[in-house]
């Protein structure tokens, strides 16, 4: 069987089409200020960590930490080995950070470099903590919001192996045996990588159950009793245990997958297992599950006849897909929306299904079958002008065929990069291009991004997310049963998922923040983004001193009008701009409903955005 090429399916409900722009208020926002008694636990990169994945891992590290289960509570952890609790009950009487425990850091101990130290909310009554030089802390908080004055008690205390950062961890119950998933994220040297950074990234999920024999007047001691390993080459933008451990998601430029079990290597299958179908579609038994096969895959899909050929004007898109023998027009299961477009035979797996690259009008498309050996769809494009790249987003077992007026026009536009010499007189206004001059980053890349899910039974990916343009923005616990939402761009917008894995559609369209993605990628000294758990708003922060607030749009008390369209405006979203009194870079920001944390070295900050 082949990955499911999945799509992430846009509610046009969530979006506004007359969405204009933010107006900046000049509203002052209360901000309240909070002194530390020591410094924030902040690890600054060594010489020896010199990536950009480095630089993502933990050079943009969040250090401020919120508590989805008890709101307006945040956590971090200080230069005295303390993990302390700050909550907010009235802004006007902030008191100092409580501290919840202590832990004993020894860097001599340490496999590497060390690192931050890392603190995950695991569950209402439980959290993860890294040390940061290798070793991983469960602790049983009791319900912080009732208790805060109990101090925390560890329950577990293992070392791992090299130095990590927790990127989640979750809590389940299950014939009254009590499990912790634990997600952990390495930057790890690799003498294999020649060509490229020699660094991998591994994450790990580790499974910690107290099911181990004990008496039963005896409180069972809890022991690690699963450890898997998944592999890439990049740093996740997002990586998530599910409910129950039943499955986990990873977005990442570059794919992942498992390679280790309990220490011991996964076994490839054998290479006469896997084989190419005459339909194109790729089979292997089982799915692969190391970096070997996901390049053997990639070798073989584009070595493979595609399925179907495609053609565009400015008008239209015509689809031209390969039909088994003997297919009449009874056999076709044809269904099409404005962005979505799904054919199949019978009762077999689709030809064609998923999000079409733009939006069509159903209503003046049309299908037909030609010499009973080939479907052929057209497509009425509902905007004329724009080229499609791809005809489904993310399905790339179609090939593009340009007609020769086509080929001509690129070749006119490319025509001053190509040369048959060498660029023998630089002077010249437009030189040749020199291959030799390219450098890495001029390269197109090799994977584009994407999102999987994998299964946490077999370890194989049942899901895959070809992300393409849609840059991920950030994450955020919405609500603290489910797993954490994410937020991309999207054209000019900012579309919220959340991921649901019992359902068809596992990563559901929630939320949209109105041009945040134009406005978001103006702010060259952005460090970290984030939103309110309801939606109210999105927040940027700089790495220095400055906050910027995008609020949904909100009804007015005045009579506006909209000059240019000659209609009055009922509804204004507003911008604010809060600058924060400190010359400490940001290390920590996190939003609840009503307020947004600012954690820096020496201060946190509390600014009351809704009342």
């Amino acid at each position: 069987m082949a990955l499911p090429n999945c799509s992430l399916k846009v509610n046009r409900d969530l979006l506004d089409p007359n969405f204009e722009s933010y107006r900046l208020s000049l509203d002052s926002i209360p901000t309240y200020n909070v002194e530390l008694d020591a410094a924030v636990a902040e690890v600054k990169l060594k010489d020896s960590q010199y990536t950009l994945d480095h630089v993502r891992a933990f050079g943009m590290y969040n250090y401020l930490h919120i508590d989805p289960w008890y709101e307006d509570s945040v956590y971090f952890v200080d230069s005295k080995c303390r993990v302390l609790s700050l909550t907010v009950t009235l802004d006007t009487a902030l008191g100092k950070p409580r501290e919840m425990f202590r832990f004993e850091s020894d860097p001599s101990s340490c496999e590497g470099e060390q690192l931050c130290a890392s603190l995950s909310l695991t569950s209402a009554t439980w959290a993860a903590l890294s040390d940061g030089t290798g070793r991983l802390t469960l602790l049983r908080t009791s319900k912080r919001g009732e208790s805060s004055h109990i101090k925390w008690e560890p329950m577990f205390s293992e070392r791992l192996g090299e130095p990590f950062i927790i990127v989640h961890s979750l809590a389940h119950v299950h014939s009254h045996v009590h499990t912790i998933e634990v997600l952990l994220l390495r930057v790890q040297k690799d003498p294999s990588d020649t060509k490229g950074s020699g660094f991998s990234i591994s994450l790990e999920w580790i499974t910690v159950d107290n099911s181990a024999g004990q008496s039963e007047n005896e409180e069972r001691k809890y022991g690690v009793r699963k450890r898997r390993v998944m592999k890439g080459k990049s740093v996740p933008h997002y990586a998530a245990v599910e409910p129950q451990g039943k499955g986990i998601s990873v977005a990442s430029e570059k794919p992942f997958a498992f390679t280790e079990v309990d220490g011991l290597p996964l076994e490839e299958p054998p290479a006469e297992d896997m084989e190419v179908e005459n339909s194109g579609v790729i089979s292997a038994h089982p799915l692969p599950l190391s970096l070997s096969h996901f390049k053997r895959l990639r070798v073989l899909r584009d070595s493979i006849d595609p399925i179907y050929f495609w053609q565009q004007t400015e008008e239209d898109v015509t689809v031209s897909v390969r039909l088994p023998e003997g297919t009449t027009k009874d056999d076709i299961r044809f269904k099409l929306t404005v962005d979505c477009l799904r054919v199949r035979v019978g009762d077999y797996a689709p030809l064609l299904d998923g999000q079409l690259f733009a939006p069509v009008d159903p209503e003046a498309s049309a299908w037909t079958i030609k010499d009973d050996k080939s479907l052929e769809v057209s497509l009425q494009k509902r905007s004329e002008g724009p080229l499609w790249s791809e005809v489904i987003l993310g399905d790339r077992r179609g090939e593009y065929l340009m007609n020769d007026e086509q080929k001509s026009q690129l070749q006119q536009r490319l025509s001053y990069l190509t040369a048959e010499d060498l660029n023998s007189n630089p002077e010249k206004d437009k030189p040749p291009c020199n291959a030799q001059e390219l450098e890495d980053c001029d390269m197109f890349p090799e994977d584009s991004s994407t999102l999987m899910r994998f299964d946490g039974a077999t370890l194989k990916p049942t899901n895959v997310v070809s992300l393409g343009s849609h840059q991920f923005l950030f994450s955020v616990h919405i609500d603290p049963s489910e797993m954490p939402a994410f937020c991309l761009r999207h054209d000019v917008d900012a579309l919220l998922w959340q991921p649901r894995p019992n359902q068809d559609d596992i990563w559901e369209h929630i939320s949209t923040f109105n041009a945040l993605g134009y406005v978001q990628a103006s702010k060259r000294d952005k460090k970290f983004a984030t939103c309110a758990p309801n939606f109210s708003y999105a927040a940027l922060c700089e790495c220095l001193r400055r906050v910027f607030i995008y609020r949904q749009p909100s009804p007015v008390d005045t009579v506006l009008f909209n000059r240019k369209q000659g209609r009055q405006v009922g509804q204004v979203a507003k911008q604010q701009v809060a600058n924060l009194d400190t010359h400490d870079p940001v290390l920590g920001f996190r939003a609840t409903n009503e307020r947004l944390f600012v954690l820096t070295a020496n201060n946190l900050f509390v600014l009351k955005v809704n009342n």
